[in-house]
This record gives structure tokens, sequence and C-alpha cells, in this order.
């Protein structure tokens, strides 16, 4: 090779290298693989490893490390007593969908009346004041009645007139049989007789409204006559004064509210329908009446259902009788009622004091042999107190009905390093 050609080889080559550099500055790397070179590792990856590791992407109970992430809490039996954990059988039962209505207690209306005197006169006596209980038939209070004292006079004064009526009719009727007196004689008594019976029969009458019996007309005569004038008031059954109108020396008339009288013993409590809630409301389905403040709840069931809907408040009337032995539903008060409008077969129900949250998830703690472990679940329809599991738990498992707040904050507790969770 000539000195020529050797000199035009070194200056190719010189800028080939020239050109290589300058595209591994601007491009970067050349990808071996892409070229179909198989570039050796430095250690061989060995297919034991590899699977290993593969199944460590799947098993979300085990950690990187290769402990076990299982979360169980672990108790003894003291420890159960102490946190109060109850333990119950996963099953099936029937949720009850209620309605919530507002209301208010309000008096019995058919167990209420005013006591109003029947004839007007001057209060002498008052036996019953605000707030007293009364039985049926006690003096509440006594009046001084003129006009009492007429209708007793004419009473007797009527019953006077009949026996001699009744005299002069038998004379003038024997007589008029004898031929002795005309038969006109005869007849003017007969009428005078009738006039007088019917006379003696309006002042009976009268009495008689005014609530005196026939035993004591009958012994009216032999009353002293500073008795004609008083009049006594008396309760219509067992209740309680609720209301009292009346004073010592005042002039009561026969249409006044003396007292007001009502058997709290029973109370109605009424309860506002929605008009979206009508179509759910039936006569005789079960509610539950309460009213918080300490006073326990009660059961009764509608007894009326109003046939019309209130202009302003759109609403319709539903009444519970409630027995009110006690004497804690006052009127006045208001209540919620629960009304149960169906039931439904649930295949597992459960307390709603059973359910947690564990990671934005609903969880109940099922009952292992290691323990208590955190189970996820589904849920369903629920009312109030229970709800329905559609998923996570099974018929026959044991779970924890109460106390499952205890467990996940011992399961916090391990967490750091403290607690009885494993």
């Amino acid at each position: 090779m000539s000195s020529k050609q050797t000199f035009t080889l070194f200056a190719v080559a010189l800028v080939g290298g020239i050109l290589g550099a300058a595209v591994m500055q601007y491009v970067g790397p050349v990808d071996i693989a892409a070229l179909g070179i198989r570039k050796a590792s430095r250690h061989e990856e060995r297919p034991e490893e590899h699977a290993h590791n593969h199944d460590d992407e799947h098993n979300p109970t085990k950690e990187r490390d290769g402990h076990n992430e299982e979360q169980v809490v672990r108790l003894s039996e003291a420890e159960r007593k102490e946190f109060d954990i109850e333990v119950g059988t996963a099953g099936s039962g029937k949720l009850q969908m209620h309605i919530t209505l507002p209301g208010e207690v309000v008096l019995n209306a058919d167990r209420r009346a005013q006591v109003v005197p029947r004839v007007p006169g001057v209060v002498r006596q008052v036996h019953k004041t605000l707030g007293e209980p009364v039985r049926a038939g006690e003096v509440m209070v006594v009046l001084d009645s003129r006009e009492l004292a007429d209708l007793k006079s004419a009473y007797l004064a009527g019953k006077e007139r009949v026996t001699l009526a009744e005299a002069t009719f038998q004379r003038e009727e024997s007589l008029w049989k004898k031929n002795i007196s005309p038969e006109q004689e005869y007849l003017e008594a007969k009428k005078a007789l009738a006039e007088a019976r019917i006379e003696l029969r309006a002042a009976k009458h009268k009495l008689h409204a005014l609530g005196f019996a026939d035993p004591y007309l009958a012994q009216l005569p032999a009353h002293p006559d500073t008795t004609f004038m008083q009049y006594t008031v008396t309760a219509p059954f067992d209740g309680t004064v609720i209301e009292k109108n009346v004073a010592l020396g005042e002039v009561l008339k026969d249409d006044a509210s003396a007292f007001v009288v009502a058997d709290l013993r029973s109370v109605w409590v009424d309860l506002r329908v929605y008009q979206k809630d009508l179509p759910s409301i039936r006569k005789g389905q079960p509610v539950v009446i309460a009213a918080g403040q300490g006073i326990p709840d009660a059961r009764g069931t509608i007894a009326y259902i109003g046939p019309v809907v209130g202009e302003q408040t759109r609403t319709a009337l539903a009444r519970v009788v409630l027995p009110n032995p006690d004497g804690h539903w006052r009127p006045g008060v208001f209540v919620t009622g629960m009304v149960v409008v169906n039931d439904i077969d649930i295949s597992v129900l459960v307390p709603k004091t059973a359910l947690q949250t564990i990671d934005e998830r609903p969880v109940v703690f099922v009952e292992t042999d290691t323990g208590f472990q955190p189970q996820p679940v589904t849920l369903g329809r629920s009312n109030e107190a229970r709800v329905e599991v559609t998923a996570g738990l099974t018929p026959g498992q044991r779970y924890v009905t109460s106390g499952a707040f205890t467990l996940k904050a011992q399961l916090a507790k391990s967490t750091f390093g403290d607690g009885h969770g494993h």
C-alpha cells in the first residue's frame, strides 16, 4: 500500500470517530436489545426467585419481608368480660321498615269533662283544687241556689195538690154515682186531678234533670228547710282536676265551667302524616312512641286516621290511644312515632352495633380460632337498629355483636406495637 492510500484510510477513520462521538452525545446510547443482541447480566435471574416474586404480587396478606399481614385481636376470657364483648351467630331475621312521624301527646277527649253546675248559685264550699285526684261522685263544690229551692218547693206543692185533688175526685165520683151530685162537678174534679198530676210530673222531671233520683225525692218532705237551697256538684268519673275556675263566695252561673276533670290513665298521641306517607299508613299498624328525656318508649297501634288533609299543615291525623298508668306521658309533650310499614325477611341481619369502619370499609369482627378478625362486609337495607349484610358474612358464622369499637381500638394500638392484635 502506498503512502497516499494509507493517509486516505487514516483520514476516513478519523472523520468516522468524530461523527460517532457526536451521535452518542446528542442521541444517547444505542439499545442493544433492539438490535437483536442479547446483553448478558451480571447475575442471571433464577427461575425460583421469579416465581416467588410473582406470588407476592398477588397475595395481599403477605408483606415483602415475608411477615403475615393478617389482623387478629386476641383477648382472654377476663378481657372479654372487662370490655363487654358479646358474640352472636349470624342468621336470618325480619327487618322492620319504619316511617317516622312527628306528633304530640294530647288529652283523651273521651275521658275529659267540664264540671258545670246545673243551676246557678253562690259558692259556699270548695272541696277540690288544681291537680288533685277525684273519685266518681265525689263532692267538688257546694252552692246555695234560690232556683233549686223554688224547684223543690214546686215539687212538694205539687204533691200536696195531687193529694187534695185525689180526695176531691173520689168524693165527687161517689156522689155522682149516687145521683147526689151533678155530673158537671164530677168532671171538674177529674180535670183538676189530671192537672195536678201533670204539674207534679213536670216538677219531678226538673229535679231529675238536676240529678235528683226518686229515692231522694221520696225523702224530700222530711229534709230540713236549710238544705233546700244546697246543691252539690260532683265528679263525673275518676280523674284529676286539670282546671279550676271557681272561688268561694262567687256567683256561679249554670253554664259556667267550675272544673275540668280528665282521666290521665290513657292519653292520645296525635301523629302528623305527610302526604307522601299516606299510602303506607293504615289503621291497626304498630307504632313505637318515643319522647326522649328519660321517658321510656311505648308501643301502641293506630286507632284512627283522619279523612281530611289540613290546608295549612298539609298533613293528616293518625291517632294512637296510649295507656298511661304511671303518668309518664303528659299532654303537650312532643313525640315521634315510628310506624312499622313493612317486614322484610333477611338472610343475614346484624345489629348496627356490630359494624365498624376500617380503611373506609364497613367490617364486622368474626371469631376465629386465633381471635377476632375484621371481616369486610357489603351492606344492604337497614333501619334505625339493624342492617342487612349481603356479602362478607355467612349464616352460622360467629361475630361480635357488641363491643366491636373496643376491638377496633385494640387493633389500632397493635399497629404501634401496643395492644392485643398480632
